[in-house]
Parts: C-alpha cells; structure tokens; sequence
C-alpha cells in the first residue's frame, strides 16, 4: 500500500441498563424496619402523625408571633405614611433611617421561621422592596452592597464576561466614590416608582398615588455576627440617600438591645431612629407547644418521663429552641414507628380498633410479652389466664377493650392534671412547680400523691381563703365541663354542688357556737372551791375541749374540697406506665434520643481512634486484646502512644515510639536504633499525625519546654 488513510470518529452509546430507581420514603422506612407486614400502614401512620405535628407548630408559631409581627407593620406603614405626608422633618431630622431593634431571643434555629413570616407579611401588604441579609455573605463592604443591589433589583449574571466586566465595575466604583454604589439603586427606584404612579391614558389620576413611595425595608437578619466596621459604613452611606430612598432597617437581635450601642458609635447610633421591639419568650412558647401538641388526648402518639426530661434539659440547657424541641418529638416518633411492631395502634381509637382486628400472630405474641399486659394477665383467674395465653381471639377482644380503657385514662387524664396545676401553680413556693410541664413530669414518674411536695400543697389548699379558693373551684369546673364522658359528667356535678354550698354561706344566719363559749364553764368551775381531785379533772375537761375544737362551716367545706380534688387526682393522675399497652403509644427509649440529639463528638472520635477495626472493616486491625495494631492508621498509633504519658509529652520520645512500632509492622528494625536517625518518610508522617491531634484537641503547644506538647484529655476508650 502506498498510500493509507487513517479515519477517527467518536461515536455515543446510550446505555441499555435502566436508570437506578430512587427509594422512596416509604422504602427507606420499609428498610431494615421491625416486622415488615404491617410497615406500610405503620408508615402511613407516622408520615400522617409527622404532617400534624409540623402544620400545627407552624399554625402555633404564627399565633404567638402575631402581635409582635402586627406591630412591625404597623410601624413600616406609619414611617412610610409619614414621609408620604411631608412630615419627615418634624417627626425625625431628614438624615435618620427608621429601625425596628426585634430581639428575638438566644434561640436562634427558631429565628429563621419568624424572619420568613415578617418578609412574606412586608411584601404582602407593606412594599414589594424587601430584603434580608446574614452576617456570613457579607464580610466586607463591597459583598453588603452587592448583596442589598442583587436582591432589591433581581439582577443577575449571565456568563463569565459580564461577570468578570461586573465585577471590575463595581470594584472601581466602590474604590473612586463609595458613595456612588447606591445611586444605581436611586435612579432603578425612581423607575419603579414612576411606573407604578403613572395612570392609564384618558384616565385621572389621584393625588395620593403620585406621592406613593413604598419603602425599601433591609432586614439585618443577625445583627451581632456583623463586622461593626462594615455595618457602620453601610449605616453611614444610607444616611446620604434617605432623601432619595425610603430606607427601612430591621435589626434581629439575639441578646440584647444594648448591642446596637456596643456595635455603633455615637455618630452613627444617632443616624437611626430606632423603637425596640420584644419577642415572646421562648419558654412561653414552648409551654404553648407542650399544651397543644403532647398534653392531649387528640395526639395519640405520646413521651414517657425520661424521654421527655431528655427533650427538656436539651431546650434548657442548650439551645431554648422550639423548633429543635419539635424535631425531637418527631425523632422520637420516626424511631417508635419504625422499631415497634405494635405502633400500628398508635392512632385514633376506631383505626386502632380496626387494626387490632388484623393483627397477625406473630404481632399477638408481642402484646403477649408487653411487661404491662403480663401484669394485667397475672391479675386474672387461672382460666382467664389460659386463655389469654393460648386463645388468639380471646385476646384480641380483650386488646380492643384494653385499648378503649387506654384512651379513656387519656382523655380524663389531662383535664385532671390541668386541674391541679390550677389549683398549686399560685401556692407558695411553687411545691408541684409553677409550669404545667413541671407537674407533667411529676406525674409521668410516679404516683403524684405519694409525692411530698404533693402532700405541701394539699397542707397549703387547705389554707386558702374563700375567694381564692371559689375562684380556682370555677377555674376547674370550666376545664372538665367540655370532657364527654359518665365520671367526668358525676365530678362535674359533685363540683357545682360544693361551688353552690360556697356561695350558700354567706346568706346563712345561724353560726356555729364559739369555741370560746365551749370554754366558759370550765373556768367558772375553777372559781368555786374545790380539791385536788375536782381540778385535775377540770383541767383535763379544759384540755379535751380545746383539743375537739369545732371547725367553722367555711373551715368544713374547704376540707371537703380539697379531699375532692385529693379523690379525683387518684382516681385519674396514676402514671403511664401503670396502664395495659401503654408501649403501644408510648416511646421509652431515652438513649436514643439522646445520642441522635445530644452527641457526643470526643467520645465518638476517641472510639474510632481507639478502636478503628470497626470503623475500617479491615481483617488486619482486628485485636482481641482492644489495643491498636501497628498496622493501623498513623494517628491511631500516636494517639495509643500519647495515654501512655502524663501532661507533658517529649516529642523526641514520641517520635521514637511511633518509629518502632512502625518498623515491626513493616517488619524492620527500627531506623533510630541502626543510624540514630528516624526516616524522612516516617518522620513526615509522625508529623502528619500530631498536626491531626492537635486539630482535634487532643495536645497543644506549651511554653514550658520547647520540645514538649501539653496533653488536653484524659482517659481513652
């Protein structure tokens, strides 16, 4: 061949394999989950469960935050409307920003839903110019500006060029005048303005629409995370455009209103006009959430005691977020749909007599094994007994009626506990605790009438005057009077007749003899003469009748009510755990939550270096003896060799260690004990090694010695 031609082509092959089809969410509930046959209605359960509690902590939200989201608005509508009427000038001098200071509180996840509220609210029904801004995209002047522009007047970048040829434009507009950065901001407003002022043809317009300017509201939405440098600027640069735009400053304050002078000088604080607005506080909130969520016979799905002291010392203790206090509350209904067979009668009372009804036998051999149904089975006659552990539809039927009784303990349970937070949440010195959690609490633990604060506050009921006392009576009656069932109904009554009994005192004419008339006799008896005999005997007649001294009607009654109340918390206020299937609805297992909601990052990052076979899965690093291999990772093998030293660590000795732990594993002699030298390589990663411990904290530099490291943890797993 004298001559060849040689063809290259690329050619595409579409693949024939099917696409990987994506899980849903119901396969990844599905996975791995207890007794799969009933799954999908489990799930269909908890993602209805998940649905309620996520649109009624919204809805909850939305009410709380209403008053002070009104006076927000009210406020942006006032400064607009003022300067809409030429009263700039007398209300505040012209070069002042209106500024709402909205502390929010130290519970920050929480902020977020608020923010996103006021601005849907703003551009609802004040002005269509909003925007908000963080701390973290704005780190310099030039990004605070860029940010504002952006969002205000929806501007983009199309490509690379128009990027590039943006960004030195407004480099060198920023570094000539910075002043200048907002009068593209100015003449785009007046635009916008000019357009929505100008009326249709042939048509009048009104006067009011011409001097229509709605405001430009820039919502700060963590005003402590700002760099005060960038933040004085900006406030400066605004001042000299309020003529020109209706500026608005929305300040999110986490702390205190005491920052924004902490953050501004004088000469910058003075260019705003500023009214403070408080937030609700967010345990008031989360009192609300408890009540409306968990405190309620409607919401099957229920926290026993050390759950629910986990969720509330997280809130009180880290972070007083509502928001993460909801996300718990679903944790903890995620893990008991998913790993508990029997919730698939964790729901209303007709779906979960429905379901027992087809439950498998497997699933009945679980309710079989529940600790509070074996109570209830060696609380039976021998053959009731035999029955129930042998005939599975005697036990269905006596499931359904069990689960009857567990939601009517339910319904009369909460009204009563409402009752006597009612009646001790005003006593002295809080004995049951002054919020309704507090007593909630008590109540999941143990019988509250074996309490002794319990035993405190009925003492101090029995102290009450008869206003008070009448007062929180009607209180209770107004609680139970809505409960649709036969004993409520009987109590409701037996309380309008001690009510009643309390008003008929007052017209009563006849009183009870004075005790001090009981007394009279006696003590005429001791001015006649008499001997011995005859005035011990007086003596003891004086002493019995000061001891049987009779109780005044109000006295009487008083007592009577509080052994009613004293009645009525016995006969609906015993714990949870005390009635049959109670598992079935609700979630025991604390540690759970606690490892998903409060790690514990030390311990995990000590584990895995402790211990790395089970985070690897590799053969060679598996010990029996739970000491490190020397084939393991390197930060692993120092991490081992620094528990073996005290406060100071010589870093020349732990060098040394680390090469001849790594030279047996490699099977060499040491290279320190042949040249006095450690290899290069080695020595590289040793290094490696303790820069990695140090960023996890584990040493620190000392000046104490030069060549030494100063040990940060004792103790290793």
């Amino acid at each position: 061949m004298t001559t060849s031609s040689v063809s290259k082509g690329c050619f595409v092959f579409k693949p024939s394999a099917k696409k990987k089809k994506t899980l849903s969410l119901e396969d990844h509930f599905t996975h791995g989950c207890e007794d799969a046959e009933n799954s999908q209605t489990r799930f269909q359960i908890c993602q209805h469960l998940w649905d309620k509690i996520k649109t009624d902590s919204e809805i909850l939200q939305d009410e709380l935050y209403r008053n002070i989201l009104d006076s927000l608005l009210d406020f942006t509508k006032k400064c607009s409307v003022t300067r809409q009427h030429s009263d700039w000038a007398s209300q505040m001098r012209a070069s002042e920003i209106p500024t709402a200071a909205l502390v929010l509180g130290v519970n920050v996840p929480d902020h977020e839903m608020t923010f996103q509220s006021l601005f849907e609210l703003l551009q609802q029904s004040v002005t269509p110019f909003v925007t908000s801004i963080q701390a973290k995209e704005c780190g310099a002047l030039k990004h605070l500006m860029k940010r504002v522009l952006e969002r205000l007047m929806g501007t983009t970048v199309v490509d690379d060029d128009e990027e590039e040829e943006e960004a030195e434009q407004n480099s060198a507009l920023l570094h000539k005048n910075v002043y200048c950065s907002l009068s593209t901001l100015c003449d785009w407003y007046d635009s916008k303005t000019k357009k929505s002022r100008t009326g249709t043809p042939g048509k009048k317009r009104n006067s009011s629409s011409d001097e229509q300017q709605p405001p430009i509201v820039i919502i700060f939405k963590d005003l402590e995370a700002f760099n005060p440098k960038v933040l004085q600027d900006f406030i400066l640069i605004c001042s000299r455009y309020i003529e020109r735009l209706p500026l608005m400053f929305i300040f999110g304050i986490a702390t205190s209103p005491s920052t924004i002078q902490h953050m501004l000088p004088h000469s910058v604080s003075s260019l705003l006009c500023i009214e403070l607005f408080q937030s609700l506080a967010c345990t008031q909130h989360l009192s609300t959430v408890i009540d409306k969520l968990i405190l309620t016979h409607h919401f099957p799905f229920k926290l026993n005691g050390k759950v629910m002291q986990v969720l509330m010392s997280i809130f009180l203790y880290h972070d007083f977020s509502v928001r993460n206090f909801t996300k718990g509350i679903q944790l903890a209904l995620l893990e008991h749909f998913h790993s508990q067979p029997l919730s698939v009668l964790c729901c209303n009372k007709k779906e979960a007599l429905r379901n027992m009804t087809k439950l498998s036998d497997s699933n009945l051999e679980k309710i079989r094994l529940l600790p509070s149904f074996k109570r209830y089975v060696e609380k039976q006659e021998t053959q009731d007994q035999v029955n129930l552990l042998t005939n599975d539809g005697h036990v269905k039927e006596v499931c359904q009626k069990l689960i009857k009784d567990l939601h009517k303990y339910h319904k009369n349970f909460y009204p009563v506990l409402r009752c006597l937070h009612t009646l001790t949440s005003s006593l002295p010195r809080y004995p049951l605790g002054k919020q309704l959690r507090e007593l909630y609490l008590v109540c999941l633990e143990k019988n509250v009438w074996e309490n002794e604060d319990y035993l405190t506050a009925m003492k101090l009921l029995k102290m009450l005057a008869k206003d008070e006392l009448v007062r929180m009576l009607q209180r209770c009656e107004e609680i139970l009077q809505p409960v649709k069932s036969k004993k409520m109904r009987n109590t409701v009554v037996q309380l309008k007749d001690l009510l009643t009994t309390f008003k008929q005192l007052d017209t009563v004419s006849a009183e009870t003899p004075c005790v001090e008339d009981t007394i009279t006799s006696p003590v005429k008896d001791l001015q006649k003469k008499t001997d011995l005999f005859q005035l011990q005997k007086t003596l003891l007649e004086m002493n019995r009748s000061r001891r049987a001294k009779r109780l005044s009607p109000f006295e009487a009654l008083r007592n009577e009510a509080v052994e009613f109340i004293d009645n009525l918390v016995k006969s609906h206020l015993s714990p949870p755990e005390s009635q049959t299937l109670n598992e079935v609805c609700y979630y025991s297992s604390s540690a759970t939550v606690r490892r998903h909601l409060n790690a514990t990052p030390r311990t995990s990052i000590q584990a895995a270096l402790s211990s790395p076979y089970y985070y690897l899965q590799n053969e060679i690093l598996k010990t029996d003896d739970g000491s490190v291999s020397n084939t393991a990772p390197d930060i692993c093998i120092a991490y081992k060799l620094h528990l073996e030293c005290g406060r100071l660590i010589n870093l020349y000795d732990w060098l040394e260690a680390y090469s001849t732990v790594v030279s047996a594993a490699e099977g060499n002699d040491s290279d320190s004990g042949a040249t006095g030298k450690v290899d290069e390589i080695k020595h590289a990663r040793f290094i490696q090694a303790v820069s990695e411990l140090e960023f996890l904290g584990f040493i620190k530099p000392t000046k104490q010695k030069t060549d030494h490291v100063a040990r940060l943890t004792w103790g290793g797993c």
